[in-house]
């Protein structure tokens, strides 16, 4: 693993713009499905799957979700479900709740917080089905309280219609009751505008290849989407007190997610650094997907030697990751100092796949840089927000006056005038009034 001064790296970031062909058959695809419904989605379905479906096969049954349930491992299982209550309770935690302020002169001001009436999860198939990532989806939207959450995913392939059992479980353990096997860029448009099967969503999330990527850039403005998912990062930020065979297991752990995640350490120790060096190759062999490990190794990780923590810390808030990993004496007193990472592991028990899968944070979790502005998805993602505005007659004569120059100073008379006549009725109103009591006061 190389070995670098700090200023010498610099994080190759790689966006999903695709390639023109790329976003051309995506462009394609999400016209014909918001034109022809369900007949392009059985019709893509065959082409890019293989599997012919008819419509009423589309929805995946109650018997084959039983029937997933005696096809995983009782340990699997229990894993699952105590993952579910770590992710549920820790999510719980987040709610927050509608608010009104009841002013002196009558005024209401407030915040009506109402969930999405329905969300669409998207789940990859094939090498890359990770049944955590239904939990860390759906639990979060359940939490929120969205009553309708549906779930696609793509068949298998080779022509056969069935889904990976362990993904079918892990819907069922988190309360789905809706899904489907549909993938890539189809079940995208199908679940932004909707077919004589599928009712449209409000909301898309979940992670997937370019063309669901693509396909969720296409659709973004008809629904809301939760982001465009770059590779996967992990940074470990370790002084000469950190265990080098440590240090290099959790930077595999993020080598073996594809070719193009990234994985550095920084530290102010030489020593540390060449360590993990030779501990990186004496590991790298023993994975199972060890080519992909190496080839992410070797084009996007590096080790960077930096002056001091603080320095670290520094490059740390420059990159922004995904993970961030501090294997420090004192972790907790740099903690206060971390500007910019996702999600953030500290001291030698809170390797990351703790936080990937069972402490109860969510995965899904900023990358690209992106943390600098942007949260792990959380509960505030299946949510919206109303303002609420109750002005009492008060307010709005003691205010007016300010409201209709703040208007017309942006050339907005209609504005003004909204304001202006209610001004001009009041002042009749209290005028009339006035009269009125003159009058009596005269006759008595």
């Amino acid at each position: 693993m190389r070995i670098l001064r700090a200023e010498q790296f610099k994080l190759d970031r790689q966006v999903e713009y695709g390639t023109p062909e790329q976003n051309e058959s995506v462009r394609q695809t999400v016209e014909a499905l918001r034109t022809r419904g369900d007949e392009a989605l059985l019709e893509l379905t065959e082409r890019y799957d293989g599997v012919r479906l008819n419509a009423s096969q589309l929805r995946v049954s109650e018997e084959e979700i039983q029937a997933a349930y005696d096809r995983v491992e009782p340990d699997f299982l229990d894993a699952l479900r105590g993952a579910a209550v770590n992710i549920r309770t820790y999510h719980e935690r987040q709610l927050r709740q509608s608010w009104m302020d009841v002013q002196p002169d009558g005024t209401v001001l407030g915040q009506v917080i109402r969930p999405l009436k329905r969300v669409g999860v998207y789940v990859p198939g094939g090498k890359a089905a990770y049944p955590s990532s239904v939990l860390m989806n759906v639990i979060p939207a359940q939490v929120a309280g969205v009553p309708e959450i549906v779930m696609v995913t793509p068949p298998a392939t080779g022509g056969k219609p069935g889904i990976d059992p362990y993904i079918l479980v892990a819907a069922a353990e988190a309360g789905v009751k809706e899904m489907y096997r549909i993938g890539g860029a189809q079940a995208i448009a199908a679940l932004a505008y909707g077919t004589d099967t599928i009712a449209p969503v409000d909301k898309i999330c979940g992670p997937g290849n370019i063309y669901v990527a693509l396909a969720k850039r296409a659709v973004y403005g008809a629904v809301d989407i939760d982001s465009l998912a770059g590779p996967s990062e992990i940074a470990v930020l370790a002084d000469d007190t950190a265990d080098p065979v440590y240090v290099a297991a959790d930077l595999l752990s993020q080598a073996e997610h594809d070719e193009m995640a990234s994985s550095v350490l920084i530290t102010p120790s030489a020593q540390l650094a060449e360590a993990v060096s030779r501990e990186v190759e004496r590991q790298l062999p023993l994975l199972p997907r060890a080519a992909i490990a190496r080839e992410s190794i070797d084009r996007h990780g590096a080790i960077l030697l930096v002056d001091s923590l603080q320095d670290g810390v520094e490059v740390i808030n420059r990159m922004a990751p995904e993970h961030l990993e501090v294997l420090t004496a004192e972790p907790m007193a740099l903690l206060g100092s971390i500007e910019n990472a996702g999600a953030i592991f500290l001291g030698p028990y809170s390797s990351e796949p703790v936080g990937d899968y069972f402490a109860g944070p969510n995965h899904i979790i900023p990358t690209n840089g992106t943390a600098r502005f942007s949260s792990p998805v959380n509960v505030d993602d299946f949510i919206k927000k109303s303002s609420l505005i109750s002005y009492s007659r008060e307010a709005l004569l003691r205010d007016g006056a300010h409201i209709m120059t703040l208007a017309r100073h942006e050339g907005l008379e209609g504005h003004a005038r909204a304001i202006e006549v209610r001004l001009e009725k009041e002042a009749g109103t209290a005028a009339n009034a006035a009269g009125q009591q003159t009058t009596e006061g005269k006759r008595a």
